[in-house]
């Protein structure tokens, strides 16, 4: 099988995309709390669901953005922007008879005056693998079995990469 570069690199950006609204998902909209369903069908309607709520608030960022020439999507917290969401939904306001309505609105002026800061931070404390589990290894239960893999490429004309046994 024949692989570009070019495709390798934007599956890799289209997997961290996908790991970072997974991420959100667990961090910041369900905040620890795992799904209620019991069923396939029900979890599929709550992931759907999950799903839509994430893909609004990317396009409200999205909007914020546009509203405001310069302002790179790095600066919007989607803490945030999810809280100032959820607000609304409590308060749900309404539109105002005979009033115009902004692109950002109520969610985007809260994400402004929260923007995160125009440099990364550095990281305080480094990261480190936990050592203890719950789950307690029980030797005789799970054998250890090694299982080898080979992967052999190489790069062919025009950047692309042959992947495959060799021939």
């Amino acid at each position: 099988m024949t692989v570009s570069a070019n495709d390798l690199l934007r599956l890799y950006h289209r997997r961290r995309q996908a790991e970072t609204c997974y991420f959100s998902l667990k961090s910041t909209i369900l905040d620890g709390r795992v799904l209620r369903s019991r069923s396939v069908p029900g979890l599929e309607q709550e992931i759907f669901a999950l799903l839509t709520v994430y893909q609004a608030l990317v396009r409200m960022a999205g909007d914020v953005t546009t509203a405001t020439p310069g302002l790179p999507v790095q600066r919007v917290s989607f803490t945030v922007l999810f809280q100032a969401a959820a607000d609304q939904m409590i308060v749900a306001p309404g539109p105002a008879r005979g009033s115009t309505t902004s692109l950002i609105g109520a969610i985007g002026r809260a994400v402004l005056a929260s923007l995160l800061p125009e440099q990364h931070r550095q990281r305080l404390k480094a990261r480190y693998r936990k050592t203890s589990s719950k789950y307690q290894f029980q030797r005789d239960q799970h054998p250890r079995t090694v299982q080898a893999y080979t992967l052999n490429f190489k790069m062919v004309k025009d950047g692309d990469i042959d992947v495959g046994p060799d021939g």
